[in-house]
């Protein structure tokens, strides 16, 4: 069955389609897709029509076109979640039903960088320290953390504890509560450190979530940058009309 069927241009007729063949399981995820000759002639449509709802599907991040192997149904995020709110990755993966975790990597103290000045409004000779970290689903890496917070902040003991909410940590003195966040998203695709750490497929993209926490005062007490799994999470936002 072809899908000339309605007047609107054929790319969004063929996007329609392929979106209503994925969800009814006649491409699965992870699935090779048929080659571009054989979806053009079961679609009716031109190649050249194919290639562009291929392209805006792919934006989509509905499917994934590997260079000389082919074209791959992406599957569907496991968890979403709405950045208004600071919820933790590890509330997220327990919404869908999995059991969060974590793999430290290292925590070090350093004297501040001329980037930890500028953040944190600090001087020379204060110093950081540095927390890295993976956050599993059922065992699985999903995210890669690192997160960054002047040394005066945490309890003088922070760096002997193998296990640690930074939140918490942040304020257990009483004196610095989170009040919010900016958030600043960028997707990428393979990255030296994180991809190999998260297990990724070289083609897999990551999403880069660069966040600086204010308390009360409007101070940086906290700038973290995590890389999630594309393939797994998405974030929404919800705009109002002003």
């Amino acid at each position: 069955m072809t899908i000339k069927s309605d007047h609107r241009a054929l790319y969004l007729q063929v996007i329609d389609r392929m979106k209503q063949d994925i969800a009814a399981g006649v491409y699965k995820e992870k699935e090779k897709l048929p080659s571009e000759f054989e979806l053009a002639k079961t679609l009716g449509v031109s190649r050249a029509t194919l290639r562009e709802a291929l392209r805006l599907l792919e934006e989509d991040n509905i499917i994934i076109r590997r260079h000389g192997v082919g074209t791959f149904v992406n599957p569907k995020p496991v968890f979403s979640s709405g950045i208004e709110q600071l919820t933790s990755v590890s509330d997220m993966i327990r919404q869908a039903g999995m059991e969060p975790g974590a793999i430290y990597l290292s925590t070090t103290e350093s004297i501040s960088s001329e980037d930890d000045i500028k953040r944190f409004q600090c001087s020379g000779d204060d110093t950081v320290i540095k927390i890295e970290r993976v956050r599993t689903a059922n065992g699985e890496p999903v995210v890669y953390c690192i997160d960054t917070v002047p040394s005066g902040y945490l309890p003088d003991d922070f760096l002997g504890r193998t296990e640690s909410s930074i939140f918490s940590a942040l304020e257990e003195s009483g004196d610095t509560h989170i009040a919010y966040a900016v958030t600043f998203i960028d997707a990428i695709g393979y990255h030296e450190d994180a991809s190999p750490i998260l297990e990724c497929d070289p083609e897999t993209a990551l999403l880069v979530l660069k966040q600086l926490h204010y308390d009360e005062k409007d101070q940086v007490v906290l700038y973290s940058k995590n890389y999630f799994k594309a393939d797994k999470f998405s974030f929404h936002v919800v705009r109002k009309r002003v």
